[in-house]
């Protein structure tokens, strides 16, 4: 598995190169045990993973910026133009076949729910790295000639007193809809997807850590986004790892991949029914990304997400959770909306423009151009 990933993806520099897991795992239990901080990048199979200390790392080829620490130059630059933004969503007729093999599978009790993702082409005037730069979000990640990943999502979290906390994310609502909290907190899809993932995720954590518990559960966060103010419902669950959990913070790490979120449950044989129908391989996306620094580890799930293939073309990918009981239309819709750049701000002639990606609808699927719209402002 390491050749074919190591030949698709080659390596950054000598001092980050792609390891298999068992290597990664060991790479990373051995930095964590010598306490020097360290970036891991590890892709949705949790085959294959860049791991390297923050001291080894060619900003040119690689650019991260997380809660806990960067390595973005403060003299960057990037293209301040008006974003282009064109995509080529797969129609409602190409999403039907996907989504009902999903559906039996779950109605005959494979599955109790199942992230399923597409890969959409898309045209912009902006390079992965100047999205990179552009984007807000809480973690970002750029490699060059590769992909770039601005997630909201926290994987897992580690304290310097072994605490570690998740915090899955399932059900968002526009803030605009009347009475909205009330809406997104009764929606009993919304609800059964919550309850599963949350079910899930302390179960896996459960492998590794002792008192697991869900200290928060669905609980509302309001996001500032480009398309306006969502509601979000979030679970917090925590657990106690072991005293050694430091020089073992790989093995750990593994043992919890891939995310929960991004799968289903059960996990193993919803990915077997995720392979059969999304028709391509994810790679990258969905994998984790992170960083280890003095005991504390903080890490995101990799989605919101564009790849390069060979021939410079660029495929945003998106998805979204599927239950029996999930509305086709619904699901569809929510795809396309999810295929957005988070830029808010480029310097114009006469101040700061607000930009808001034109989000395409099911309505307008065909009509492939996308615009922008500016608002100025005196200040970002």
């Amino acid at each position: 598995m390491m050749i074919q990933v190591q030949k698709q993806y080659g390596t950054i520099k000598q001092n980050m190169r792609l390891y298999n897991r068992e290597d990664a795992i060991q790479h990373m239990n051995r930095l964590a045990k010598e306490n020097k901080d360290f970036v891991f990048i590890i892709n949705y199979e949790a085959n294959g993973a860049y791991v390297a200390e923050t001291s080894d790392i060619d900003p040119t080829e690689l650019l991260y910026s997380f809660p806990s620490f960067d390595n973005v130059p403060s003299d960057e630059s990037c293209n301040n133009e008006e974003v282009e933004w064109q995509i080529q969503p797969l129609t409602r007729d190409e999403y039907e076949p996907r989504i009902n093999l999903i559906k039996h599978y779950e109605q005959q009790g494979d599955s109790y729910l199942a992230n399923l993702t597409c890969k959409i082409p898309i045209q912009t005037n902006l390079s992965l790295h100047d999205i990179f730069l552009r984007s807000k979000a809480l973690y970002r990640c750029w490699m060059k000639g590769k992909f770039v990943c601005f997630s909201p999502e926290i994987f897992v979290r580690i304290n310097e007193k072994g605490v570690i906390s998740s915090y899955p994310m399932k059900g968002t609502i526009a803030a605009t809809v009347p009475h909205a909290s009330k809406t997104l907190l009764d929606n009993k899809k919304e609800a059964a997807e919550h309850a599963t993932i949350v079910d899930l995720i302390r179960n896996d954590l459960s492998m590794i850590a002792s008192k697991v518990s869900v200290s928060r559960y669905r609980y509302i966060d309001r996001l500032a986004t480009n398309k306006g103010q969502i509601l979000q419902t979030s679970s917090e669950i925590t657990g106690q790892l072991p005293d050694d959990y430091r020089e073992r913070i790989g093995s750990l790490l593994f043992r919890l991949l891939p995310a929960g979120s991004i799968t289903g449950a059960p996990k193993r044989r919803t990915m077997e029914i995720i392979h059969d129908a999304e028709g391509y391989e994810r790679d990258f996306y969905t994998g984790v990304m992170g960083c280890y620094s003095n005991g504390a580890l903080d890490s995101a799930v990799m989605i919101r997400f564009i790849d390069e293939d060979e021939q410079g073309h660029y495929y945003y990918k998106a998805g979204g959770g599927i239950t029996a009981q999930s509305n086709n239309n619904d699901e569809y819709n929510e795809v396309i909306e999810k295929v957005y750049v988070p830029i808010y701000w480029v310097f114009k002639g006469r101040g700061w423009a607000h930009l808001q990606p034109y989000i395409p609808s099911a309505a307008n699927e065909q009509n492939t151009i996308r615009s922008v719209r500016t608002v100025y402002s005196p200040t970002p």
